[in-house]
């Protein structure tokens, strides 16, 4: 447990990649309303703080002042633990919230923290 608590916590990759698949505009003007991105998305500092967002739709998309044209890939890293919105064009409120969580310090935030990414996987 004394491990879990004060290792240094590495990843993979840090991105962490969404897809907004073929048809998405289609069935938003058809008055589709399921989910193709979540409502929010949690990124954490030094880990997966780099937002990847591929265009599989044939329409563009805007994501905040963006405009990602079909088959086109849109990376946006972040630096600042903070709760940012934009505009999103794959929901159906327009809406994205994106979560940037400090990256965890270590003790008891980091022993937190890596047994909520243990749960989230099983």
């Amino acid at each position: 447990m004394g491990w879990a608590a004060l290792a240094p916590v590495h990843a993979a990759s840090r991105d962490e990649s969404f897809e907004i698949p073929p048809g998405t505009s289609a069935r938003r003007l058809a008055g589709g309303h399921g989910e193709i991105l979540p409502q929010t998305i949690r990124l954490t500092l030094g880990l997966n703080d780099v937002l990847v967002l591929k265009n599989r739709d044939a329409a563009p998309h805007i994501f905040g002042p963006t405009l990602i044209m079909p088959g086109q890939t849109f990376r946006m890293p972040f630096s600042m633990a903070s709760t940012y919105s934009f505009l999103c064009s794959a929901h159906a409120d327009g809406q994205l919230t994106i979560i940037v969580d400090p990256a965890p310090t270590p003790g008891w935030k980091r022993l937190r923290w890596r047994w909520n990414e243990w749960i989230g996987k099983r």
